[in-house]
């Protein structure tokens, strides 16, 4: 029986390549790749000539009886664009029906944006959670985000160069002004990765030309130094509405420091606002005009 190999390729330099990945995909009968154009372009500037079958998110089910006909021959490796495989990509399918028939699984562990990302982030790195991509959707991406609002890990997420600015606002409104860091293009020619508040992520991304692929790392839910009173609570959200800052961003700030959950930051915000006891703000800007 052959082993099913998960083997890392480079994110971006390709001196991150180890020398043991280079040495399995030589000796493999087959390799599955998540995009062939990609892998042959890695495969042949090392000389590597081995069989390559495509395996990506659209056929990965019809592509399975395939590879795992050609495990039954010899050892197979699963390869992605860059990095791990199986994380964030194709893959979990193959090496589960792979483990239930009795093969070996063996990754060769390599580049890994997410793992770069945090530990050059300057953010806790002894406990953390990665969720990947955060929702297209602005309403399921707020939902994502309340659901982790309170845990103290320190955070990472994907994101694209079109939604970097929507998502780095919404962190803000949900999680409050924590600190941060923004990946962008690691190990390649134009690696840059940006660290100080959410607030002044959202500054620095405000103006500027978005291109490359973004890895966000986000500080965790601070211990409450003190849970506040009730009545120091409503002195903050009237503060705030004083401010004109928005519900939403002032719910996600006061919750993270009052230690307060999140969602009954926001009801009594709405419950002071709606028995007028906070100022609308269009009312305070008419006054001052």
């Amino acid at each position: 029986m052959g082993i099913l190999y998960l083997v890392a390729t480079p994110i971006g330099n390709l001196e991150d390549i180890s020398a043991r990945a280079l040495r399995v995909l030589r000796e493999e009968n087959l390799i599955a790749a998540e995009d062939t154009r990609k892998t042959r372009k890695l495969l042949s500037h090392f000389d590597i000539h081995v069989p390559l079958t495509s395996y990506f998110e659209h056929n990965k089910r019809s592509k399975l009886e395939h590879v795992m006909a050609a495990l039954e021959q010899g050892d197979v490796a699963l390869v992605s664009d860059a990095g791990t495989p199986a994380l964030n990509d194709p893959g979990y399918e193959l090496v589960r029906v792979a483990l239930q028939a009795g093969y070996t699984v063996s990754p060769i562990p390599g580049a890994c944006a997410p793992v770069a990302a945090l530990v050059a982030s300057g953010l806790p790195t002894d406990a953390f959670l990665y969720l990947g991509y955060l929702p297209r959707q602005p309403g399921e991406r707020l939902r994502a985000l309340q659901k982790v609002a309170q845990l103290p890990y320190t955070l990472i997420f994907l994101e694209t160069p079109h939604r970097l600015l929507e998502s780095i606002i919404d962190l803000e409104a949900v999680l409050g002004n924590r600190q941060m860091a923004v990946a962008r293009e690691l190990t390649k020619l134009f690696e840059e990765i940006t660290r100080g508040s959410i607030s002044e992520m959202r500054n620095y991304y405000e103006d500027r030309p978005l291109q490359g692929e973004f890895t966000l790392v986000v500080a965790g839910c601070p211990p409450s130094q003190e849970h506040w009173t009730e009545g120091k609570l409503r002195a903050a959200l009237q503060e705030a509405a004083l401010q004109n800052e928005l519900p939403s961003r002032a719910a996600g700030r006061i919750a993270t420091e009052s230690g307060w959950p999140r969602r009954k930051v926001y009801s009594l915000y709405a419950e002071l606002r709606s028995g007028d006891i906070l100022p609308d703000a269009r009312d305070r800007k008419h006054k001052q005009t």
